[in-house]
């Protein structure tokens, strides 16, 4: 009799703390480490895209469970700016919250790892580096860029595990890629801080919209948005067939795409006054990584067109329905 009470409650626990916890992965979010690892893996020996789902599937989830694991570190913060979350809102636990996130990552390395014995190693200094970004957000010169080199990392951890070398990292149109997530993502990152700007200053983060202000930080997100485009044209200019923009490819169309978005994102930007005004500017900042690193992996794998195109579109109904509107 009292197993029959017992276990019924214990899966309603089990279900309300997945139910939530997949609230704090942020899954809309998660297509952004998705197309990350899409495009290492498009730079990779070529395979067909079922033969890589698991990698793919680890990619796309390793950003829930990072974004969970930081978000155990920044609950001062995240309960001003964010308080639809879970965890801000203590219905679900710091403790089990950094559990099932580093038992995810655990998971997600070892997937890379079956291709690749070395992405072990890659996974731990991602690892590591996630546990210790808040430290670095807290300080101007930090947030950005020491972000960024974790994601670089998880595009590198593809490559890998697909086929790809150590000693192919460097080969051009690698690295130009590299180049180009480490500059998307890194403006992704600074145009968030806008969202955040009144929280952040009020819990000691000092970013760099709250040291500098929003309009030189706003031109530094220019310079990371140019230093992106040109750094994924190197990218498509290398790759495994000459490109050039043509309306027949859908490579082009995605670049274009990401170009225009990334352009008005800029100029959302550079009119944010307030907090909540932010938001449309950081989509088009999203908008424009997820359409230019799918214009890489297009250029690298035109048999995966089909598939980049249906990945865009659902990442474009996730997002529509998000929790929370003025945060992404």
């Amino acid at each position: 009799m009292d197993l029959r009470i017992v276990r019924p409650a214990r899966q309603r626990v089990s279900l309300e703390f997945t139910r939530l916890y997949t609230i704090t992965m942020r899954p809309y979010l998660m297509f952004v480490s998705g197309v990350t690892g899409l495009a290492g893996l498009g730079l990779a020996p070529e395979r067909s895209i079922i033969s890589v789902w698991p990698t793919v599937l680890a990619a796309f989830l390793s950003y829930g469970f990072g974004q969970a694991l930081t978000d155990c570190f920044q609950i001062d913060t995240d309960s001003i700016s964010s308080p639809y979350r879970p965890l801000t809102q203590g219905r679900i636990s710091r403790p089990a919250t950094l559990l099932v996130s580093c038992a995810g990552l655990a998971l997600c390395v070892s997937i890379f790892a079956l291709g690749n014995i070395l992405n072990l190693a890659f996974g731990f200094a991602a690892g590591l580096g996630l546990a210790t970004y808040t430290f670095f957000k807290r300080r101007w010169w930090g947030g950005p860029w020491y972000n960024s080199w974790i994601v670089v990392v998880l595009c590198a951890m593809s490559f890998l595990s697909a086929g790809g070398t150590p000693v192919r990292l460097l080969h051009p149109p690698v690295l130009w890629t590299l180049l180009s997530v480490f500059f998307g993502y890194a403006n992704f990152v600074l145009s968030g801080y806008f969202k955040d700007i009144e929280a952040d200053r009020r819990t000691a983060y000092h970013t760099f919209p709250v040291v500098f202000g929003r309009k030189k930080a706003a031109v530094l997100s220019d310079l990371f948005t140019v230093l992106t485009i040109l750094s994924v044209v190197g990218a498509m200019s290398h790759g495994w067939s000459r490109w050039e923009i043509s309306l027949t490819e859908l490579s082009s169309w995605f670049f274009l795409g990401g170009v225009f978005a990334a352009v008005k994102g800029q100029i959302l930007l550079h009119n944010v006054r307030t907090d909540e005004q932010a938001h449309p500017a950081v989509a088009g900042t999203v908008h424009s990584y997820l359409l230019l690193l799918s214009a890489i992996a297009a250029t690298m794998r035109p048999s995966w067109n089909l598939f980049l195109l249906i990945f865009y579109a659902v990442f474009v109904l996730v997002l529509k329905i998000r929790p929370m509107k003025t945060q992404i």
